[in-house]
């Protein structure tokens, strides 16, 4: 049995670039590759929580190694993946990196959307450009994006924030109609609600984090350990049929 499931879903010998890896649902997503076997590069700009991130990998008897990026701008992007293939070829992109700036949608200027639009989206977008095809050419790759339930239905100001991850989405079925064929699939993971820094000040809201756990179905709002299992799923051999999808990973939520 361990040897068909570690066939199924072991990544040894696998590289996982996983943008915004030092906290919340991405730092979840690289712990749980690092022990299915990959060797994690994790990308954040904090040093203090990147380092942090890498040492609790390492504890765990995981590899890991840091990368302090800034994907603000897209010559962030271009310089992340530099770096990336510098230390190693990699066979799993995760992209979990974002910005939530919703201000109420008549508040929302050009310098809001373009900074959403820079992380959220340019950022897979150009990592993808660069990873992607050597991936195909190697024959194994895997594009995760980080979505989220704004991009299906409003609520809480979505504003810029919603739309960057609808059009992320969107770029995975474009990547997956541009790779499949050639052994990269591309997915998105949709969660619920998660207590993280990156929503921060829905979090501070102790009765909208209730009537958030309430709309699921198992009762709870989301853990960075949740994404854990779906992570593993989508980096590994076993989801090669899989392609071009958003799943979500959310209680319930979505169809409460």
């Amino acid at each position: 049995m361990d040897a068909y499931l570690t066939s199924l879903f072991g990544l040894e010998g696998r590289t996982a670039l996983v943008t915004g890896g030092s906290s919340g649902i991405g730092r979840g997503i690289a712990g749980a590759l690092a022990g299915a076997g990959a060797r994690v590069l994790i990308a954040a700009r904090t040093e203090a929580t990147l380092e942090e991130a890498v040492a609790r990998i390492r504890a765990d008897g995981g590899r890991a190694d840091p990368i302090r990026a800034d994907l603000s701008t897209r010559a962030g992007a271009h310089a992340l993946a530099a770096a990336a293939q510098q230390i190693a070829e990699v066979d799993i992109l995760v992209s979990s990196a974002g910005i939530n700036l919703r201000p109420p949608m008549e508040e929302l200027d050009e310098q809001v959307w373009d900074r959403t639009m820079t992380v959220n989206l340019d950022a897979p977008f150009l990592l993808g450009q660069h990873l992607a095809p050597a991936m195909a050419a190697r024959g194994y790759g895997r594009l995760i994006h980080l979505s989220s339930q704004q991009a299906h239905r409003p609520f809480a100001a979505s504003g810029a924030y919603g739309v960057s991850k609808a059009a992320v989405e969107g770029l995975a079925r474009s990547q997956a109609e541009a790779w499949s064929g050639r052994g990269v699939t591309a997915n998105a993971l949709i969660p619920g609600f998660v207590p993280t820094a990156l929503n921060r000040r829905l979090a501070a809201d102790p009765e909208r984090v209730e009537a958030l756990a309430a709309r699921t179905l198992v009762g709870r709002n989301g853990l960075s350990e949740d994404f854990a299992g779906a992570a593993v799923f989508l980096a590994s051999p076993a989801s090669a049929y899989v392609t071009g999808q958003s799943i979500a990973v959310d209680g319930g939520f979505s169809v409460h």
